[in-house]
Parts: C-alpha cells; structure tokens; sequence
C-alpha cells in the first residue's frame, strides 16, 4: 500500500522529532510555566505564519533548511511519565512555524526534539518536549554538545554528548544534571538502554590500510586512512563516570573476500550470505560514499523478544540481524547461541547484490536509516519498520516488511535472496519526488496505527494513517538546529 502525502511542499522546513509519550492525564515536572496566550495573541500568530508561509514560502524555506533530524529514541512506558497541563510551559509567543496540521486521527501524546552539536557553537544545547499543540512542556538545557537523546521510564534522558576528552553515552536528569558517563570505543550515530539496564551502542574499529589488505581487501578500494568496521558494543554502568563491556560484536570477524585466494577468508561469496564481502562497494546507488567508511552503519534497535540486534549499514543498503543470545567469543566466531549461528549474519534484507543472489532489479533500499521492530501490541508488532532514504533513486519512502522468522534464524533458500519480495507497507509522496531525504531521517508506529515519519533533511516531522492521510504534521521552529532527534509514542519497549 502506498500512502498519499498532504501538504508536502508546504511542511517541509526546519528540524523535528518523536514518539508521542502518550496519557494526558499523567503528570511530569518541568519548569514554571510562562503566562499562556491570550486567544487573540495565538490567532494573530497563526495568521501571521499562514501568511508569512503564503506570501514568503521561499524565504521559509531558506530560513529552516538547515534542520535535520537522526535516529530514534527508546521510549518509556506511559505510566512511569507524567506530565500535568498545569506544569506546562506556555512560548511567550505563538511560534512562526511549528504546528501546520493536528487532526481528530492523530495520536495525542509529546514530542521530543533537540539541536545537533555540529551547530551549536556555545557548547551546549537544548532539547525540547511539546505536546500535540505544538506547545513546550518541558525542556533540558544541557551544558555540552549533543547529537540527540532518548527519553527513559524515569524521566531521565540518554544523551550522545561530544566534548573535548571524547564521546560519551551520558544519562543526566531532568534538569540536565549528569549522572553517568558510559564511552567505549567510538560512540556514534544510535545507543539504546536495554531492559537490563544496560546501554548498547554503536562504535567502530579502526583498520589501518596493511591490516586492511591482509584481510583480502583490494588495494584500489583502500585509501591511505585504512577502514573503520561496524562494532556493537553492550556496556554496564559501573559508576558515575565508568562503564564495562559485557558484550561485543564486529563486523571484521565477520568477512568474505574473493579477491586474495591465500588469505583464510577467502571464498564464494554468493555462497556465504552470513558473512559479509570485503570488497562490496556500493557507489552507483548511495549518495554517501567515504571510502574509509566502507560500511556506515548508522541505526540500531534490540529485540528482547527475539534476544536479536537488527542494524542498518546505510553503504551496503541493507539491514542486517545478528544475535545478542551468544558470548563474547561466540560473537566472534560462526557457532554458539540461540540461533547457533554465532556472530555470523542471521538475516539481511534491501540489497541482494551485497551477497550476490540479485541485480540491481532486485534492490529494495537505496540507503537507509532507522530500522526498528515494531514492538508487541502496536499494529504490525514483530515487523521491521526502515526509512529508506532513496539515495540515487532520489526519493525516499518507509518501508514495513515482515521478516520470514524460523524460531531463532530466518529462512533462506540457497541461492535466492531473502524474502519478502516486497514491504507490506510503504509510504511514499503522492508525487514520489515530493519526499526525499537523502539522508538521517527515520520513523515510527504508533498505538494507533499511524506511522510518524521523520523528513530530516528538511526538518519536518508528520503522521499518516494507514491510507497515508497526514493527520499531524511539524516544523521545528528553532532556526538553529542541525539535526533533531525525534520521540513520540508511550510503551516502546
């Protein structure tokens, strides 16, 4: 099913983001609330920005390109947020973009949004919640540089922060206040706190150019930095400024070449599907092409469920699963866990020419980010929901696809690519082209059946029915703002 965008044009401007934490009747603590509006100040302001975005639409335009968003964020369960409409903070002034659509259909909840370090310049940063109405409920000045946060069950936010002694995952308060430092290799793009209290993260290793080669890579795709390969790291809190791992994965233990015959892991691809070719490169389809960062993973989501990890290497085009069941030296090897699979790939699914069981016909995802179980009890529960951005295709759509589960592993006949042959939902713009984020972006389902679709590249955030109706459409109002991060919904996980 293909859903129809409304209002595409017109929406698309500065940052955004999500999951609705939902039950207006909760209460949570926030700031003294500024004065409310009086009726004639909020209809003025919405007169003046329909005719600001009428008269002006290219100056508006102009004024909010600079807003993205990235990643998604864990959510808390509604009962453990409590937010109360005499806590919340009224704008002295009605915002000048912001809310453009909020119909009878959209899910009522909270939206968290939040600058991006790479522009701010003061060292520090803002994140913001608001309700349906566009209006702020609470917000977090934080006294260091942020890519994005996720909202915890206590009210506490997990943060990537970026300062000058490194990158670190850090929860603080609602306040702001710190109160754990977790860093562990490289940290970057997408973390999670999992049921156990534990926080999973995406790194990276680095690969000099002679290792590189030593693993059968062909010269002419190595520059003079070497690689940097995908490495999922599990960590424990241990202090307030310490953490240790308990788990780990990478993807160099992982690796299939065809290039070097002397080298140990050498083999026919298309004869391996769980392990992951060296020498793939990906330039005709993929916007985004560093050749040291062969890889890009950029999004990562857990399974309690299915003790599973699905990941998104944007430059293979794919999404891949692997199993969180092993040890750490199982993980590094092909046997052990609950799949008996060890480290190996469980399941990938958007690119078959990465394993060789496809052509370019047979590609699905041009690029993506986001990929995410959609949670039990929510519409779709156990399906895989992916932005795909749309890299040279030059237009993007989300994608709900129901992986071909076998207990612990996923079907696969040899030779042929993963199913499913297709997504069994899919938004697009009525007008394809309309939509294109070429790259961050992401969504989400919702309780009700709605997906909230996060157009990063422009900064708008908007949610469309199952018919692809928009009924609730955002534009960050922060001129600032780089890269949001979105949070919408009640009960993640």
């Amino acid at each position: 099913m293909t859903g129809k965008r409304r209002n595409e044009r017109r929406g698309r401007n500065s940052a955004a983001g999500w999951r609705r934490i939902g039950d207006m009747n909760k209460r949570m603590t926030a700031p003294d609330a500024a004065a409310p509006m009086g009726p004639w100040r909020v209809l003025a302001a919405r007169c003046l920005n329909q005719l600001l975005l009428r008269a002006y639409p290219r100056l508006m335009r102009t004024i909010v390109l600079c807003g993205m968003a990235v990643a998604v964020a864990s959510l808390p369960a509604c009962s453990s947020v409590e937010v109360s409409e005499r806590s919340m903070p009224r704008p002295a002034v009605a915002p000048t973009v912001g809310l453009f659509l909020n119909e009878p259909e959209a899910f009522e909840g909270y939206t968290l949004f939040s600058k991006h370090h790479r522009i701010v310049n003061d060292g520090g940063n803002t994140i913001y919640l608001i309700d349906n109405q566009g209006r702020e409920v609470h917000r977090w000045e934080l006294r260091f540089r942020t890519q994005f946060a996720r909202l915890l069950e206590n009210g506490n936010l997990l943060t990537l922060a970026h300062t000058d002694q490194g990158r670190y995952v850090r929860e603080v308060d609602r306040n702001g206040d710190i109160l754990s430092d977790c860093t562990q290799g490289y940290p970057h793009h997408d973390f999670l706190k999992m049921p156990n209290g534990n926080v999973l993260l995406l790194s990276r290793q680095h690969k000099t150019p002679e290792e590189v080669i030593a693993a059968g890579a062909n010269p002419e795709f190595i520059g003079p930095s070497g690689l940097v390969a995908p490495h999922v790291v599990e960590a424990r809190i241990t202090g307030p400024a310490s953490c240790e791992i308990v788990w780990e994965w990478s993807a160099w233990d992982h690796l299939i070449q065809d290039f070097d015959s002397s080298k140990a892991n050498y083999g026919e691809v298309a004869e391996h599907p769980e392990l992951i070719d060296l020498n793939f490169q990906l330039s005709e389809t993929t916007n985004y092409l560093d050749s040291s960062d062969w890889i890009h993973s950029n999004g990562i989501d857990y399974s309690p469920e299915l003790d599973q990890i699905v990941l998104s290497p944007s430059n293979f085009s794919e999404v891949w699963i692997i199993d969180h069941s092993t040890t750490r030296t199982e993980a590094a090897g092909s046997g052990g866990g609950n799949s008996g699979k060890g480290g190996d790939l469980l399941y990938r699914w958007g690119n078959p020419r990465a394993y060789r069981a496809g052509t370019l016909a047979d590609q699905q995802l041009f690029s993506s980010h986001n990929p995410q179980w959609i949670p039990p009890g929510q519409p779709g529960a156990g399906n895989i929901l992916i932005f795909n951005n749309g890299g040279k295709r030059t237009y993007s759509s989300v994608d709900e696809i129901v992986p071909p589960v076998d207990g612990a592993n996923y079907r696969l006949n040899p030779g042929l690519a993963y199913a499913p042959a297709e997504p069994v939902w899919t938004y697009t713009a009525a007008t394809p082209s309309d939509f294109y984020a070429h790259n961050i972006s992401g969504a989400q389902r919702l309780p009700n059946g709605n997906t909230l679709i996060c157009d990063g590249v422009h900064g708008t955030l908007f949610e469309v029915t199952p018919a692809g109706k928009t009924v609730w459409q955002y534009v960050n109002p922060t001129t600032s703002v780089f890269l949001t991060n979105y949070l919408r919904t009640c009960g993640r996980r």
